[in-house]
């Protein structure tokens, strides 16, 4: 047992090049509550390793995978793309175009303006939710 300590602190020393890989631990489900108990809330991990390196503890480096910055606009914009039938329509102006059969009325041109404005309007929601600032359209 003394030689796997003195191992193990050589090997503590040392800072390690890579990562190390993640420390497992067993726990009974008695066990497993009690510390879900006491966490309050808190990720288990995140409480165990409080409660056994203290102020010692390094904070954890977070990777960003949550880049919305404003959920409201995130959901006007799904909100809007639930409710609109915009692929089906795009797909059937290019279907049209492609055909030469789509016929340029003022009435057309009119809603192909408007369609624009409101995918502009998506557009700038959608940046707005990932803390983007929207460049003014034309």
């Amino acid at each position: 047992m003394t030689n796997l300590r003195h191992e193990f602190q050589r090997h503590a020393e040392k800072k390690p090049e890579k990562s190390l890989p993640p420390f497992s631990l067993r726990l009974t489900y008695e066990e497993r509550v009690k510390l879900f108990a006491a966490a309050k809330g808190k990720p288990l991990g995140a409480y165990i390793r409080e409660r056994l390196l203290g102020d010692d503890a390094e904070p954890r480096k977070r990777s960003g995978n949550n880049p919305i910055k404003d959920h409201e606009a995130l959901g006007r914009v799904l909100g809007a793309l639930g409710q609109s039938r915009l692929s089906s329509n795009l797909n059937q102006l290019a279907k049209a175009v492609n055909t030469g059969s789509l016929p340029v009325t003022p009435e057309t041109e009119a809603d192909l303006k408007q369609a624009c404005r409101e995918i502009s309007a998506l557009r700038a929601d959608l940046l707005r939710a990932l803390g983007k600032v929207p460049e003014d359209g034309p």
